[in-house]
Order: structure tokens, then sequence, then C-alpha cells
């Protein structure tokens, strides 16, 4: 297990980000790629990333690793793309405001959520009120399709700014893929969150010495397997869940 000294940066909750925590940490559970208990794990609710590097950093947690500067510089190149792109598409930002106007207001929010503290003032209320009213135009199939391949680009030409810990770009997918989904589902267009491998499953660490018997026998087939074959168990020996409960009550 490899750790690094983590937070680099102080952080604190924003306007946006323990609304968004919640909601992510819902649907994460639903489909299975973080434990049922998962609001009420350190290293999930937390706004400072694991130290253990084979732990995802959750998005509201990238503030902790990168800090301010990162952030707006990711933001800041994107949008230096969409300022030069086609027509159709630059002139939606233009009319809403220059380069920096833009920047400004999408570092905020971007900060805000990922732990940085209360940018984003509106919050949610904003940020819907902007794609409803100003940004309508896009939210569509070809504006999103546009939209990511840019934010893409952007990511990629961008490693410098996310530090050596490997689990930054893919906490970044994460979260643009969490608001894309949203946005798809609340405007009816295609789901294109097509910006490379998001966070994985989560699973727990389990210390039966630490557990009643009813805690144990609580837990999937899965997680007891998973936990069995962390000790050195051969679960093969054990093909029946109650077979690895008792196996469990044991140690």
């Amino acid at each position: 297990m490899i750790n690094v000294d983590l937070p680099k940066f102080p952080t604190r909750h924003g306007y946006m980000s323990e609304k968004i925590q919640h909601s992510y940490i819902a649907g994460a559970i639903e489909k299975g790629l973080l434990p049922s208990d998962a609001h009420r794990l350190a290293e999930v609710v937390s706004l400072t990333a694991p130290g253990d590097l084979s732990k995802p950093i959750q998005f509201w947690q990238l503030y902790s690793v990168l800090g301010q500067d990162p952030i707006v510089g990711i933001v800041q190149r994107f949008y230096e793309r969409v300022f030069a792109d086609e027509p159709w598409f630059r002139s939606v930002f233009e009319r809403v405001g220059g380069l920096g106007h833009h920047i400004n207001t999408q570092a905020s929010m971007w900060i805000d959520v990922m732990g940085g503290g209360p940018y984003y003032h509106g919050a949610e209320f904003r940020l819907s009120f902007h794609h409803t009213h100003n940004a309508m135009a896009l939210m569509n199939d070809k504006g999103a399709a546009r939209w990511v391949t840019l934010m893409r680009e952007t990511l990629d030409d961008s490693a410098d700014l996310m530090t050596d810990d490997l689990r930054v770009r893919t906490s970044f997918n994460t979260f643009l893929a969490y608001f894309m989904t949203k946005y798809a589902d609340e405007f009816a267009f295609e789901d294109r969150h097509v910006f490379g491998c998001t966070n994985g499953p989560l699973k727990r660490q389990i210390n039966f010495m630490r557990m009643t018997a009813e805690a144990i026998e609580a837990l999937s087939s899965q997680e007891l397997s998973d936990a069995l074959s962390q000790m050195g168990v051969d679960v093969s020996q054990y093909p029946s869940k109650q077979a690895m409960v008792s196996k469990a009550l044991m140690v």
C-alpha cells in the first residue's frame, strides 16, 4: 500500500458540494459503485482525498489535492478552445459574456463542488437558470457532443496540471460524467459522458474482529468473499454464504 500526505490544500463545503455529494453517493450505491453504508465512510464523505493511492478520489475531494490554480487552469484552457471554435457553438457563449466571465463562473462552480468552499453563489438554482436561459441552444445532442469533445481534448492536454496522482484524471472524468448524465436526463439529449475511465467500485475494508455477528451476517456474499480472500482464506472451500459467515465468525 502506497500513501501520500493529504490534504495539500485546506477544504470546506461550498454552496453546492454537500447536496451534489449526497446525490452522487445515493446513485453510486444503487449502481454498486459504493457500499450501502457509504454515507458513513470517512474516506468517502470527507473533503480530503484518501492518502492510500489504491483508494479513489471522490470529485468533492479534488481541491484537497490540487488547490485552486490547476482547477482554474483547466477551465481556462477549455474556454480558450470554446472561443476559438465554430461560430454556431462559440456564439452561444459570446452572447453571455467574454472569455474571462466564463472562466470565472465555471471555475467558481468547479471549486465549490470540489471542496474549495462557497464560491458559486446561487448554487443549483443559478446553474439551472444558466442552462435553461443562456445555454438552451446547446442543451441538445449536437451541443453536448461538441462540449464533450472540447472538454476531453482539454483534459488530455492538461496532465501537467493534474499532479502525478493518476487518480486525479479519473476523478475529473467522474465529476463530468455525473453532470453530463444529469443534464442529459433534464434536457432529454443523448448521454455522452465519454471523458475516460471513471471511478470503479469501492471495496469496503472489513475487519471481522470489530464486527458483531449480526453485522457479519448482514454482509453480502461478495463482501464476505472479498474480505476472506484478503485474509488469505481459500473461499472455494466455503461455497455458500452461511459457510462464509461461519468462517468469518471464527476469525
